[in-house]
């Protein structure tokens, strides 16, 4: 009993527990944003309101080169140092980068033949890229922003800006089109809503970081320096997102967009399982840098121990209620959406095995071994890419479900045999 009141006194669950719940909040959003889509747009336009997404995530992590993953570990590092002041100028140089990257990244697609991409899914896909391009830099811009924030120990804010306002200005403007009877500009109001929180987020920015104490000793960090740093797990995080997004994509070139709309929503019911271990990953990331900065090597293993077991403990239900409750929930989302039962049960036998690895990812990001999970998370992505390409034209949804989660197992094992040969730390369930 006392153990278990300690544990509740502990300042890095008790912060964890609070994202946790402002992600839920975000789930909760989702879903309503979800619902309104799916019930009241028709399926095509579901669909490809589903691959520009996709499309925007993926180009948008090539952009951020892993910034908004690395200014996490600066911020460690900062802290260890007593000057969490110094991330003002990194933010500024990290902005510089992103305008260039975003820039880079419109001239490549706007290049790209049309007829060819075209061609490629069968439809007409690319005017939806060359539009999604234009907003990458927004996209960015939204990502960068709110990962300073938790930089900067503002969690619950950071939080609110990732899991309230991207939505509720979304579902806002979702209500007003469906109301107009102007649902062909779905795709549109999605991408504009990026285009207003990225200007809101960085005013916001703008005006935190200038009340900002200055630090002690300012601690300047070079733009090799980042872009060395920030690239590998730039790297990572795009196999991660292709991973979450190869099938879908796929499903849109040998399956039409219906099929698409009920794969992505299996997929998003399965972030109400990914948030338990994002939220705690969210506070903890931080303190992983900070704790292997400052070699506190024994402090470390204890928070991962308790870590892990928190998200194993929270999670293991819900999969069992979303197994459980699969078809019933898939319908109300409309009744064709049913036909993504048996894939959302596989995305979640996967999930239990994330759940129970821990924080493997942000561990070796946040400990310098960022170009090692890298490799591993890439070679689990052209396992995933083959896999989705063979199993889809056979087996459909199911295909497709089981090779995301055969990629997420494969890595998710590597990174653990890894991190205990290396460390001796199991961040496994123990």
């Amino acid at each position: 009993m006392m153990n278990r009141l300690k544990a509740l006194e502990n300042p890095l669950l008790t912060k964890s527990l609070r994202v946790l719940f402002l992600r839920g909040l975000g789930v909760l959003f989702l879903f309503g944003v979800t619902l309104l889509i799916t019930n009241r747009f028709p399926e095509s336009l579901v669909g490809a309101y589903d691959v520009s997404r996709a499309f925007l995530f993926v180009f948008g992590t090539f952009c951020l080169i892993g910034m908004n993953q690395s200014i996490i570990y600066y911020s460690g590092v900062f802290a260890a140092k007593d000057s969490l002041g110094s991330i003002k100028l990194l933010y500024r140089k990290m902005l510089g980068i992103l305008v260039v990257t975003s820039a880079l990244g419109f001239v490549i697609v706007a290049l790209l033949p049309a007829d060819l991409i075209d061609a490629f899914y069968n439809k007409p896909v690319y005017g939806l890229l060359l539009k999604t391009s234009v907003v990458v830099l927004f996209y960015g811009l939204t990502m960068l922003n709110i990962e300073i924030y938790r930089a900067l120990r503002k969690f619950e804010l950071s939080e609110v800006i990732r899991n309230v306002l991207r939505y509720l200005f979304f579902l806002i403007g979702l209500v007003f089109i469906d109301q107009m009877g102007r649902h062909e500009s779905l795709v549109d109001l999605f991408l504009v809503n990026f285009v207003f929180i990225g200007l809101l987020t960085s005013m916001m920015v703008y005006a935190t970081l200038n009340r900002t104490e200055k630090p002690v000793e300012l601690f300047r960090v070079s733009l090799p320096a980042i872009i060395r740093r920030s690239f590998p797990m730039s790297i990572s995080f795009m196999c991660f997102l292709l991973m979450q997004s190869v099938d879908i994509i796929l499903i849109g070139k040998f399956m039409d967009f219906k099929q698409v709309a009920f794969y992505s929503v299996a997929v998003k019911l399965t972030t109400i399982v990914a948030l338990v271990l994002s939220s705690v990953n969210a506070v903890f990331a931080p303190k992983i840098a900070e704790l292997f900065a400052g070699l506190k090597m024994d402090a470390l293993k204890r928070e991962i121990r308790r870590v892990t077991r928190m998200i194993f403990v929270i999670t293991i239900p819900i999969i069992l209620l979303l197994s459980l409750f699969s078809d019933q929930l898939l319908s109300l989302f409309g009744p064709g959406y049913v036909a993504s039962s048996s894939a959302l049960r596989i995305l979640l036998v996967a999930q239990v095995v994330n759940a129970a690895c821990g924080s493997v990812g942000v561990f070796m990001n946040m400990t310098g071994d960022q170009k090692t999970f890298r490799n591993i998370v890439l070679i689990a992505l052209l396992g995933n890419l083959v896999l989705n390409w063979v199993f889809i034209p056979q087996y459909g949804l199911v295909g497709a479900a089981s090779a995301t989660a055969v990629s997420m197992i494969f890595w998710n094992i590597i990174a653990v045999i890894h991190i205990y040969r290396k460390h001796r730390i199991k961040t496994f369930i123990h």
